[in-house]
């Protein structure tokens, strides 16, 4: 048998280790966090080395998310809306296995306009990542924004948008392609990663989407 790669064993060792002692030695990390931040490094080396925006490949049109469960936005659809910050996040517990897409959407001023949060059943962490940020866009567009930012905490997700990184994985590749196509849609686009604590109110909405079954 071959030696095990090491995107194989960072996924092992976020499935199956305790890592008792790293939690205890970083404050605020849990052993949830510390997993997704480790399958996230295990998906970061299986993308392989970076590309420049203009190789950024040709995908396969992709279906857009069932519509959110949950939405609170006080300004009415079709609002005109002139920029909206989104922010997003998705979680899986086990990574794959269960799983919720969050978004959280917000004025320039900071107030929430609407949280949303759809449970995707057993999903990996990067899917539902994907399908947070899908559900803050669409939403965003049914307000009728016109320029965006978006905030989330996977610097894999960003670098895949912004032309960074390839997109390999063929379940992520569809997922991609529909939020490239929505990005576009509006006539300003910002893309920012963030610390996992300035996205805490995202994180919230994709856990309760597993929670409570949203």
């Amino acid at each position: 048998m071959p030696p095990p790669s090491l995107v194989d064993l960072l996924r092992h060792i976020a499935r199956e280790e305790p890592l008792t002692a790293t939690v205890r030695a970083f404050r605020g990390l849990t052993r949830e966090h510390l997993g997704q931040l480790l399958a996230e490094a295990a998906d970061t080396l299986a993308q392989g080395p970076p590309v420049s925006a203009a190789s950024e490949p040709v995908l396969e049109p992709a279906a857009a998310p069932s519509p959110t469960v949950e939405s609170a936005a006080p300004i009415p659809p079709g609002s005109g809306l002139n920029r909206v910050r989104v922010y997003s996040d998705g979680a899986a517990r086990g990574n794959p296995g269960p799983a919720g897409a969050g978004a959280v959407l917000m004025d320039t001023q900071g107030a929430v306009i609407a949280r949303l949060g759809k449970f995707l059943g057993h999903q990996t962490n990067n899917h539902a990542e994907y399908m947070g940020l899908l559900l803050g866009l669409q939403h965003a567009r049914t307000l009728g924004a016109r320029e965006v930012e978006v905030y989330a905490d996977s610097e894999l997700l960003i670098r895949q948008l912004d032309g960074r990184y390839q997109v390999k994985s063929a379940t992520l590749k569809p997922l991609f392609q529909e939020a490239q196509k929505l990005l576009k849609t509006f006539s300003k686009v910002k893309l920012a990663h963030v610390p996992r604590a300035q996205n805490a109110e995202a994180d919230e909405m994709s856990n309760r989407a597993i929670d409570e079954r949203l």
